[in-house]
């Protein structure tokens, strides 16, 4: 008879290290996963809602969603949000994150430094975060301190949302984003170009390089007047057919789409027939305006609230000054009409607030106000979810909670299909995997 051959201790001790390494990698994986509980979940593509559901999230992104309440393996973290509706991160697509509107907007530009204007808005991009909001499009700073704080919430020394930024706003000599507005002669610059004010179509695109260079993600400019700035006319034209079709042109060689901030028609439409994005505020849109937008795909934010709070503020004596007052008085109410008209005309809708007008951290409201404009509650948290990524152009990566797109997540105390004001009540916020706040 034979005998066995007896098992070489080298073979032996290779087969339990290898058992180990994959024992131990298995529970890394599994450490490395959060499995987040949601009894009612709006995934912002679907009309309706899904019952309890688990978003298994690894390595910054949803992995998997999967029916029902899986049980957790050893290392897999446990997020039970039962209690609450759970949403994409949310976007708001009109945010100015330098600034907060008071009595002394009109002065703090003489005595605050550039660094001073960084480091407070550093406190307005935890709050907007906090709010639910994990991305915003960053439309209009002082200059470059907004890219600034684009790098500084990417590389994690602070926290705020995921920012992409126009930079500098481009105007005309004279317009709504032009810096030197309301100064008295002798501190007035002639600024160009390199300080977003163009006049004619070669510095307009010399102006949207400058941006590129600056590092901006998109070009934001104002083709009329605005309710602020100190000037006589909210509404008038201010860039030439021209101009406008030197920027797009220049922009979409870049890649870089182009928003518009307009109030006045006929400023307006020059943008929409130019091929902008989208059209910001929007107060006097006409119906002609409407269709070409329909027609072109453009977008509209319309920002609400920031009409509600220019108006409100317009009733207290001595806030605005007496060139601003009357803009405001007006425009406010114009745009919850128009909101009616345009969304019952089928015009593409992407949520927005002006958040840096109204108060940071406050967006959610803008909700409410749309809701309150016709809007159903389900549609309204698509405006900030996937037409918001369809108008950034990051559909594929955020925008609904799908398996492969980044875990952004938010839940809210409520639902909101009933109550659309509790998507002001925030409860967990998730980005890119990482929480920042939670029940």
């Amino acid at each position: 008879m034979g005998t066995k051959k007896p098992m070489h201790s080298e073979g032996l001790l290779s087969r339990v290290l290898l058992l180990a390494v994959l024992c131990l990698s298995s529970l890394q994986l599994r450490a490395a996963e959060t499995l987040i509980y949601a009894a009612r979940l709006i995934d912002g593509r679907a009309t309706k809602p899904a019952s309890d559901v688990t978003l298994v999230v690894a390595d910054g992104r949803i992995s998997r969603i999967v029916p029902g309440f899986m049980a957790p393996q050893d290392g897999q973290r446990v997020v039970d949000l039962r209690k609450y509706t759970v949403v994409p991160g949310l976007m708001d697509m009109h945010t100015h994150l330098m600034s907060q509107h008071s009595k002394e907007a009109y002065t703090e530009k003489f005595f605050m430094e550039d660094s001073e204007y960084a480091l407070r808005s550093t406190v307005y991009a935890r709050l907007t975060l906090l709010a639910g909001f994990t991305t915003v499009r960053e439309l209009g700073d002082n200059g470059v301190n907004s890219i600034a704080l684009r790098r500084a919430i990417r590389e994690g020394w602070i926290i705020g949302p995921r920012i992409y930024t126009a930079g500098k706003s481009l105007a005309t000599t004279g317009g709504h984003a032009d810096p030197s507005n309301g100064q008295k002669g002798r501190f007035r610059e002639d600024p160009g170009p390199v300080d977003g004010v163009i006049n004619g179509p070669d510095e307009a695109r010399k102006a949207v390089r400058q941006r590129y260079k600056d590092g901006a993600d998109l070009i934001k400019l104002t083709a009329t007047g605005g309710v602020l700035s100190l000037a006589a006319s909210g509404q008038n034209p201010q860039f030439t057919t021209a101009e406008l079709q030197a920027i797009v042109e220049t922009a979409k060689d870049y890649g870089m789409t182009v928003a518009v901030h307009a109030h006045g028609a006929e400023g307006m439409k020059r943008a929409v027939l130019a091929g902008v994005d989208s059209i910001e505020h929007g107060t006097y849109m006409t119906e002609e305006i409407m269709g070409l937008m329909k027609d072109r795909g453009t977008f509209w934010v319309p920002t609400n609230m920031a009409g509600e709070w220019v108006a409100k503020k317009a009733a207290e004596p001595g806030y605005f000054p007496e060139v601003v007052r009357p803009k405001a008085a007006a425009i406010g109410p114009a745009i919850r009409s128009t909101f009616q008209k345009a969304y019952q005309s089928g015009v593409k809708i992407a949520f927005g607030t002006d958040s840096g007008v109204s108060v940071h951290g406050e967006n959610a409201h803008e909700f409410e106000l749309m809701v309150e404009g016709g809007m159903p509650p389900m549609e309204a948290i698509q405006s900030a979810t996937l037409q918001a990524a369809r108008l950034l152009k990051i559909e594929d990566t955020l925008g609904t909670l799908e398996a492969g797109k980044l875990a952004d997540v938010v839940a809210v105390d409520g639902d909101p299909l009933q109550d659309i004001s509790v998507m002001k009540k925030v409860v967990f916020v998730m980005k890119e995997g990482q929480v920042f706040r939670e029940p």
